[in-house]
């Protein structure tokens, strides 16, 4: 008589029987490490917010804020595994072909479909519920929700490396991965980091309109287009301003021109596709948008957190760069705004598309009715 043989799971087993689980799930990719960073990582970090690199987003360098994304293992007591999670949200078309048209908005392409926050989070907590039922274990996850320094955890794994521009890349998926991540007490074996495949390539260090990175892998939150359209929430300096072109929300020029894209796919999730109505809008639909009508347009979209207010400020700079005098009549109504930022814009724009002798008209009529300073900046030009 013959006995079976049992064969007891290994870790190496689990963590297999856990990849694959995660792709039967609808994830692109998926990577384990120790939830820790480097010391490269932890200087490079200091020396952004030492420099003032971070703008507005003044929460970066809180110091209990600092001190959780220094130390990742410190959001769950006994945490042994960061478990990175990708997302293809892969464009159906060139991304940056809506810059060639002045006259319509260019919104970046994550932006364009539902919240990929709340279409991978839902997907990770189903993941996180199979994961500690399967493998007895914690498990808490996060999607940009929590102090976590996720690019840098993502590229100890296997899913991609940081390019120079600082976003990921992947060999299979180019620039187009939303990240997940899954902290767990469960004792993993890491991968070991992707190697970097950047070479001497520099394409998206050479093509970002405003310079915003002072060297390879170093970036300056102030002079982006994404900060400046959707973080800052005053007025956009001038000198940004021309170089914004028709970006309305975002920028995706530094991860588009990437030449790993060339291995790039189209998103397979229907909620992460790119929304007809936000592809290519009109500046004129746009700019008559009043606060019932922006929220419906942009409803469960990032955008929508933005708020009309600096959406408008960045749809009348667009106005202002598109050199079409038809879209005076889009810009002038915003001169009665109640809001000083959106004033202000419209005053820039219309400063734009006017000639010299309407401009002047325009300030004449308009200049003695207009108490606020920062507008008063902007029709002395």
């Amino acid at each position: 008589m013959t006995t079976a043989k049992t064969t007891a799971q290994t870790p190496q087993d689990n963590k297999e029987a856990i990849r694959s689980r995660a792709l039967e799930m609808g994830f692109d990719a998926v990577g384990f490490t120790a939830p820790d960073l480097s010391p490269r990582v932890k200087e490079d970090f200091a020396a952004f917010l030492d420099q003032g690199l971070y703008g507005d987003m003044g929460w970066m360098a809180e110091a209990d804020k600092v001190a959780r994304r220094e130390n990742p293992a410190s959001l769950l007591e006994d945490a042994k595994t960061m478990i990175v999670l990708g997302m293809n949200y892969g464009p159906q078309d060139d991304s940056l072909a809506g810059l060639n048209d002045r006259e319509t908005g260019n919104i970046s392409i994550y932006a364009r479909s539902r919240d990929y926050h709340l279409v991978v989070k839902k997907r990770l907590k189903a993941f996180a519920r199979w994961l500690c039922e399967a493998h007895p274990c914690e498990a808490r996850v996060y999607v940009d929700t929590a102090p976590l320094m996720e690019k840098p955890l993502a590229a100890q794994t296997l899913v991609g490396w940081q390019g120079k521009h600082t976003n990921l890349v992947s060999r299979d998926y180019g620039s187009w991965l939303f990240l997940g991540e899954v902290l767990t007490t469960l004792d993993l074996a890491p991968d070991g980091a992707q190697d970097d495949h950047c070479g001497t390539c520099r394409d998206c260090l050479d093509v970002c309109p405003t310079q915003a990175f002072p060297a390879a892998y170093r970036i300056d939150a102030r002079r982006c287009i994404s900060y400046l359209t959707i973080e800052h929430k005053g007025p956009i300096a001038r000198e940004f301003r021309a170089a914004m072109g028709n970006r309305i929300f975002g920028c995706d020029d530094c991860l588009a021109v990437c030449p790993w894209n060339k291995y790039a796919q189209t998103a397979h999730e229907a909620a992460l596709l790119s929304r007809d109505a936000l592809t290519a809008p009109k500046l004129s639909a746009l700019a008559a948008l009043d606060d019932e009508a922006f929220r419906n347009l942009f409803a469960g979209t990032p955008v929508k957190r933005l708020g009309r207010t600096r959406f408008l400020r960045n749809v009348l700079i667009a106005l202002g760069n598109s050199s079409d005098p038809a879209l005076v009549d889009s810009a002038q109504p915003h001169l009665a705004d109640p809001e000083p930022l959106v004033r202000g814009a419209a005053v820039w724009a219309l400063l734009q598309l006017l000639d010299e002798g309407g401009f002047a008209d325009l300030r004449a009529r308009h200049l003695p009715l207009e108490p606020d300073a920062e507008v008063q900046k902007e029709w002395a030009g």
